[in-house]
């Protein structure tokens, strides 16, 4: 019993501090990869992410992605299934993540967000469930301004509410 019950501890504290650590690119990547997740270079993790309980090492975050606060990423049900984050990818606040999914190079999932199914590259996804809003020219990195990363996006024809203007994409409601 204790060989099951030492790991599994070890995990639950590794995580709570994830969760409630300062150190977006440095303490909480440094503890999420203690517990097994496979993360590449140059990660965020935002404030109270929730990155896979109970099988960490099902989860791949590759290199310059991000994820922001919130979020919750759930690699496993009754199967082994995974997650993969691709390079430069973006996931927004409180996204929820479900197994057997990837999320493409450069893609973006805007926040509150549950992705479903997987997520081609440099695609920009919205809703419950996430469906396609539009493509990505610019991935949204560091050193990357919001204006430019706007100017990258292209709609999506036929989503509506969804129009483009010199700016990028942006919803009808807005002025």
């Amino acid at each position: 019993m204790s060989e099951r019950l030492l790991p599994g501890l070890k995990n639950r504290i590794l995580q709570f501090l994830a969760r409630n650590a300062p150190g977006a690119t440095t303490t909480r990547v440094w503890l999420n990869r203690w517990r097994g997740v496979n993360i590449g270079k140059d990660v965020w993790i935002g404030y109270d992410s929730i990155i896979e309980t109970s099988c960490p090492h099902l989860v791949t975050i590759r290199d310059r992605a991000a994820i922001g606060m919130r979020v919750t990423i759930i690699a496993h049900n009754r199967e082994q299934l995974g997650v993969t984050i691709e390079e430069d990818a973006s996931l927004g606040a409180g996204v929820i993540v479900l197994p057997n999914v990837s999320i493409g190079r450069g893609a973006i999932v805007t926040a509150g967000s549950v992705v479903t199914k997987s997520v081609p590259p440099k695609t920009m996804v919205q809703g419950n469930p996430a469906r396609p809003i539009a493509t990505v020219e610019t991935p949204f990195g560091l050193g990357v301004s919001v204006k430019e990363f706007a100017k990258g996006l292209r709609p999506i024809r036929g989503i509506p509410g969804a129009e483009h203007d010199k700016e990028g994409v942006r919803g009808s409601d807005q002025t």
